[in-house]
């Protein structure tokens, strides 16, 4: 593990982490045997609560135990094997022993087969509800030997094709094996609790629910959409903001479907009249996979829609966001400030959240208390007291800031400034001595002001505790497996306000479309940012009530770039193309 700078997040001494933290069954296992050490284990606990990583990668990835002595202390400790996989031969009948997306969702390869059962090769400890999971599934008797994690992988890649295979040998299989009396009873409309249960617990149906799930989390999707229609039934993933459909199932496994992932997400599976919200947990991929559950009663069924909160692909850590340096540096410095209000904005989806999440995590130190209120809680941080606004029980992100009041906080994150009520009391907080960080939703920084005085909030108020404005847009970087140079025409250049001898030879660059990014050119996000620090000429300007084009013309006579700036930057350095550029800003 590569040392990581010494920032002030760390809240606890690594003696007092290994002690305090719940210590991952492998760390305890390693630690037992003599192959870690404390100090080690806490590395690895403050590097899994960082990355969402799993404790087996970065055990091995900093090389604290070699691959083969963790395969031994792991079969000794389940009282089995370890086997050389890339050696093996394995029957045509052993392998259809188990299905392509079993072998996929759960890093499993059958090895031998027999009347007592089937032998699993894995890389890993199975949990006992992995070892359920696959026992229902297949119905039958389980037994696991180990085998190199790299060998795992191209087992199951060579015997069972690629991932599209898997999900089209599982729509295939599935109409067929859902031919049960349940399902056909759901259809013609005589759902009653006990049926849809009985649906939503099939096997097929099982089995199905799971492998969009894994596709999704596999294919780093930020959300997955189920949608009922009039004659079919839609499966969509969000992936870098633009949704992809998969191929659809059945429309009338519409609702065994929907009805799985409500139970799953303790949900009322009756009540099909009522918007519903829910969450659940999966562990996938070797980590824990959180999933916000939304559903909303339509014409034609309930649409459902999940949100995934997976650690290991979003970076809590500021240094990692991509902003230009100057910008970098005077957020840092801003965070740190005893006092005052710092706001990010942009529309739903651009990232906010993630940007407050990682200043909280910079500043999060054992001597000050932070507390926030969002809606909702999207990820746990350790050391700092996070609340869930619920408005159907009084608990509003205005009456949480009193209460916060009275919890003698240092600093307070509220999720979004929406009302006068929540605006005026985040300014009482700042004027005592407070620093409050929380989002709007403005098209620009500069519109942040205007926009809290159309919530009638006194100017002379917000001049007095506004440090910082901080806008920002997500933008598709281009794919680097197909990247290749371009020259743009005139009219682009003109769009972008760049000329043939501005650009000095530099080209643009697109993607052409491979495997790796689904054909879309584009594959990961980052922020495009413009930073309205407010100075002394500013707060003249808010209290004199100017509009929004005065500010920002000051603001960037004291050299603030706008979104377009930093854009044309990313263009020129070629992380992403002109088309996105003049899609978000």
């Amino acid at each position: 593990m590569s040392p990581k700078p010494n920032h002030t997040n760390n809240r606890r001494e690594p003696a007092a982490v290994a002690a305090a933290a719940p210590v991952d069954p492998l760390l305890q296992l390693l630690s037992d045997n003599k192959l870690l050490s404390a100090e080690q284990v806490a590395e690895v606990l403050k590097e899994q609560q960082r990355t969402g990583n799993s404790a087996r990668a970065l055990v091995l990835e900093a090389g604290f135990v070699k691959e083969e002595d963790l395969l031994v202390v792991i079969a000794s400790h389940l009282g089995t094997s370890v086997i050389n996989l890339a050696e093996r031969e394995i029957p045509e009948d052993v392998i259809k022993a188990i299905p392509a997306s079993v072998a996929r969702m759960y890093g499993v390869v059958p090895i031998s087969l027999d009347v007592n059962g089937v032998v699993l090769a894995t890389s890993g400890m199975p949990t006992p509800v992995v070892v359920d999971e696959i026992r229902f599934i297949l119905t039958r008797d389980l037994t696991f030997v180990l085998s190199r994690d790299a060998d795992v992988k191209t087992q199951v890649n060579r015997l069972y094709g690629d991932e599209s295979d898997s999900m089209n040998e599982m729509l295939n299989k599935l109409e067929s094996e859902m031919e049960a009396d349940q399902v056909v009873e759901l259809t013609e409309g005589k759902e009653d609790e006990t049926g849809l249960e009985q649906a939503a617990n099939a096997t097929p149906v099982v089995r199905f629910v799971n492998l969009v799930l894994y596709e999704a989390v596999q294919s780093k999707a930020s959300d997955v959409h189920f949608e009922p229609f009039e004659q079919e039934f839609k499966i969509r993933y969000r992936v870098d903001g633009a949704l992809y459909e998969m191929s659809p199932p059945p429309r009338r496994l519409a609702l065994p479907v929907i009805s799985r992932i409500k139970v799953m997400a303790s949900l009322n599976i009756a009540e099909r009249r009522l918007p519903q919200d829910g969450r659940m947990q999966m562990r996938m991929l070797g980590r824990q996979i959180d999933f916000r559950v939304s559903t909303l009663p339509t014409q034609f069924g309930e649409s459902v829609v999940l949100r995934i909160l997976d650690r290991s692909t979003v970076s809590l850590e500021l240094e990692n966001l991509g902003f230009p340096t100057e910008i970098y540096d005077t957020f840092s410095r801003d965070v740190q400030k005893p006092n005052g209000i710092i706001i990010v904005t942009g529309p739903t989806g651009s990232g906010k959240t993630t940007t407050l999440y990682s200043a909280l995590r910079r500043i999060n130190t054992i001597d000050l208390k932070l507390l926030t209120v969002e809606d909702p809680v999207e990820y746990d941080i350790e050391g700092i007291i996070q609340v869930q606004a619920n408005e159907a029980i009084g608990v509003t992100f205005h009456n949480c800031l009193r209460a916060f009041l009275r919890q003698d906080p240092d600093i307070i994150m509220v999720g979004e400034i929406r009302d006068l009520e929540t605006a005026r009391i985040a300014i009482q907080s700042s004027l005592t001595g407070h620093l409050v960080l929380s989002t709007l939703h403005t098209n620009d920084a500069a519109g942040a002001v205007t926009r809290l005085i159309d919530m009638n909030v006194e100017p002379f108020l917000i001049s007095s505790t506004l440090e910082s404005v901080l806008a920002q847009r997500l933008v598709r970087m281009i794919c680097s497996k197909c990247k290749a140079p371009m020259q743009p025409d005139q009219a682009l250049l003109e769009r972008l306000n760049l000329s043939v001898e501005t650009l000095a030879g530099r080209s643009f660059y697109y993607g052409k479309g491979c495997a790796a990014c689904h054909e879309t050119g584009y594959r990961g996000r980052k922020a495009l940012v413009e930073y309205l620090s407010v100075t002394e000429e500013l707060r003249e300007l808010i209290n004199e009530r100017k509009p929004t084009l005065t500010i920002r013309a000051k603001a960037i006579e004291q050299g603030m770039a706008l979104l377009r700036d930093d854009g044309v930057r990313n263009v020129l350095d070629g992380y992403t193309t002109a088309e996105e550029v003049l899609r978000y800003t």
